[in-house]
């Protein structure tokens, strides 16, 4: 087995939960490129959660990490300090993704040049947002919120709205014909998607967050609702305002991703291209059902839902109309 194959197989799928149903969708030339941008992303957001590492250690981390990436710091010294976060992982499919790094690093290297040189802006981006994160969360004793509205539209850009141009100026490069629309609107279109499928993220995890010291939400619109980030847990009827507000630029998201998913001509891409959009609407429509109780419990859309939606795919070759009807069906 080629180390591209074990890494796709091996690593891959453990932790991703859903990310990589997508990439079996996907042509090899973009299989490529994308699985190991995302394997590096997962590896820097490991090193960013591992939270028995001090935080100030672990931006100075990723910082090296980054650089390494990016090919200015040494492949050796990244990998002999990324493997001191090894043996602190629980989660098995973690340590291994981390024991991976080396193979990542030189699989980085042998990629073409272009689809090389794309990954590395859409990782320092990715990492900039992960730093960020720890900076603004410093101390898991204490609820913070995000100053203005504007610091989660950053947030939510560097680590999924660059995903989106990523992918698009992946597609342009590799796939013949592409899309319907331009590439100046497909990367907005992607940029909009992206941001909106990690604010589910934040959405869904929101109460986990908080509980953990981050609140993605602002002080500007708590305040407006005259209550403070240590205050959304105890009284999370007077927080749904500002929550379904997010719930609604969220589905602005998720309806860019079916317009620029619409807009692709070749199926396969069409179809990793909108399964994400698929389970997020559903997800949001779980959210919105469970009201303030959604701060208490996991939200999550069952692997059976998704199966059925990747079998629908595969059955109606992802034809326009067929993605249109199963995302309206998601959001009952």
């Amino acid at each position: 087995m080629s180390t591209r194959s074990h890494l796709e197989i091996t690593i891959l799928r453990p932790v991703s939960r859903s990310f990589h149903l997508s990439i079996r969708f996907l042509p090899a030339q973009l299989r490529e490129p994308i699985a190991l941008a995302y394997l590096l992303a997962r590896t820097t957001d490991t090193v960013a959660d591992t939270s028995k590492v001090s935080r100030s250690v672990r931006v100075e981390t990723l910082k090296m990490l980054s650089d390494g990436i990016q090919g200015k710091a040494s492949r050796e010294v990244v990998v002999d300090l990324i493997g001191s976060f090894v043996p602190l992982q629980e989660n098995q499919s973690e340590r291994q993704l981390l024991e991976s790094l080396p193979d990542c690093l030189a699989w980085l290297e042998r990629i073409e040049r272009a689809d090389r040189t794309d990954a590395r802006v859409v990782l320092e981006k990715i990492t900039h947002g992960q730093m960020l994160d720890l900076q603004r969360f410093d101390n898991p004793q204490e609820i913070r919120a995000l100053t203005t509205a504007d610091d989660l539209d950053e947030y939510t850009y560097l680590v999924a709205g660059c995903v989106g141009e990523f992918w698009t100026r992946l597609c342009f490069r590799h796939v013949r014909n592409f899309a319907r629309l331009s590439e100046d609107e497909m990367l907005a279109l992607g940029k909009r998607y992206g941001m909106g499928l990690q604010l589910i993220n934040v959405l869904r995890d929101a109460g986990s967050d908080l509980r953990a010291g981050r609140c993605y939400f602002s002080e500007y619109e708590l305040a407006a609702a005259h209550l403070t980030a240590s205050q959304i847990l105890s009284e999370p009827e007077q927080f749904q305002p500002i929550y379904r507000t997010w719930l609604d630029r969220a589905k602005t998201g998720l309806e860019c991703g079916m317009i620029y998913s619409r807009a692709i001509a070749n199926r396969r891409v069409r179809a990793a291209t909108v399964l994400p959009a698929l389970i997020g609407v559903r997800t949001l429509s779980l959210l919105i059902a469970a009201g303030p109780m959604a701060l208490e419990r996991t939200v999550k859309v069952s692997r059976r839902e998704v199966r059925r939606m990747i079998l629908l795919l595969a059955i109606t070759c992802a034809s326009r109309r067929a993605i249109d009807a199963i995302f309206e069906g998601a959001k009952r």
